[in-house]
């Protein structure tokens, strides 16, 4: 059976970060596959800041609440993907993200793109695989 993890407090309802008929993560046998995180707060579904380093530290956190809300941790995390509206921002955007993972790194891809609300800066999501796996 699949399994849905979902923000922390937060139960089964509506998805807080909009309207896309998607789940926050979702287990596939030892893989926890976690939707792009942005910068808002689960709980208020309010954007968090203006800059791409204010709306990362959020996105970060969404992400680390959900793979913890699995029973995992960062250094579970195997991939992650950062979606970045302004590749200038990329060397304070590393900052932060040094601040959530330690090394050994997750692999990483880093793509420009343009959000949807434009008041989105940041989106980054994950693949973390359960410790003792085969596949880790």
């Amino acid at each position: 059976m699949l399994q849905i993890v979902t923000y922390p407090g937060l139960g089964d309802g509506p998805n807080p970060m909009g309207p896309a008929p998607l789940s926050p993560a979702r287990w596939g046998g030892d893989h926890l596959y976690i939707s792009g995180q942005v910068g808002i707060v689960p709980q208020t579904g309010q954007v968090v800041g203006t800059t791409a380093v204010e709306q990362a530290r959020q996105a970060l956190a969404n992400l680390r609440s959900l793979v913890e809300a699995a029973g995992l941790t960062m250094a579970d995390v195997v991939k992650t993907t950062i979606f970045l509206v302004d590749l200038d921002a990329f060397p304070d955007v590393n900052a932060v993200y040094r601040k959530f993972f330690l090394a050994p790194y997750p692999a990483r891809s880093t793509v420009g793109v343009i959000l949807t609300p434009p008041s989105l800066l940041f989106e980054i999501e994950a693949v973390a695989v359960r410790p003792g796996s085969q596949h880790r």
